[in-house]
């Protein structure tokens, strides 16, 4: 099999259904929070996380059922005339950068009586974003902020076992309790971690075993 295959094999689809998302104590207090909406304090929401703990996925679910509009962090500016009074927007990825007067005007509506609700992403604390506008710092630091946190063994076991089912994926005994404590912590890791096994177990003609679970892992790990 070409290197070109396996790239295709393992660039599944993301799957952000509300469906899909997996819950534990990682991230049970930033999911209430967002549930919330729209009674958010000053009608704005800060979603803080690092890379790979679902703040796309949770977003993604929220803008679905808010019908929000998706907004470039960087043309904020240009794009307020977009936003409606009782518009939904969310804003992701600010910690690399944003268009500070326009997020500044924009909060400044959601704060007020247009009726407008933002989400906010980002995968650090408003403290380390390059913002220079002091009236905006302040309004970011005094936030609500939900936060999650790096994806826990519990969260992490539901996700394989979701992926595993759904593909029908046959495991010997014992694979995952080998997996979890070895894998990369990441739902997304998790999706390609199962894609490699359950396209090698079709190959093999055999189970998931321990062996190849650390093929896998030893595969899709970058040293």
């Amino acid at each position: 099999m070409t290197r070109t295959q396996l790239a295709l094999d393992l660039a599944l689809a993301p799957d952000y259904r509300a469906e899909s998302y997996a819950v534990s104590e990682a991230n049970a207090s930033a999911l209430a929070l967002v549930n919330r909406w729209p009674r958010w304090r000053q009608g704005h929401l800060l979603l803080l996380g690092p890379a790979g703990a679902g703040k796309t996925h949770l977003s993604t679910v929220w803008a679905a059922r808010a019908d929000a509009l998706r907004l470039d962090p960087a043309t904020l500016s240009g794009d307020l005339t977009r936003v409606g009074r009782g518009g939904a927007v969310l804003v992701e990825d600010c910690h690399l950068g944003v268009d500070e007067a326009g997020l500044f005007h924009l909060l400044n509506r959601a704060a007020g009586d247009a009726g407008v609700t933002v989400l906010m992403t980002a995968a650090r604390a408003p403290v380390e974003w390059p913002v220079t506008l002091a009236d905006l710092a302040s309004r970011l630091k005094a936030a609500e902020t939900a936060v999650l946190h790096e994806p826990d063994d519990a969260l992490l076991r539901q996700v394989m076992e979701k992926l595993v089912r759904d593909r029908r994926t046959p495991l010997s005994p014992g694979v995952l309790d080998y997996l979890l404590p070895r894998m990369e912590r990441s739902v997304e890791f998790a999706r390609r971690l199962v894609a490699w096994l359950d396209r090698e177990a079709l190959a093999r003609k055999g189970p998931v075993t321990r062996t190849l679970a650390r093929e896998a892992l030893e595969a899709l790990v970058t040293p």
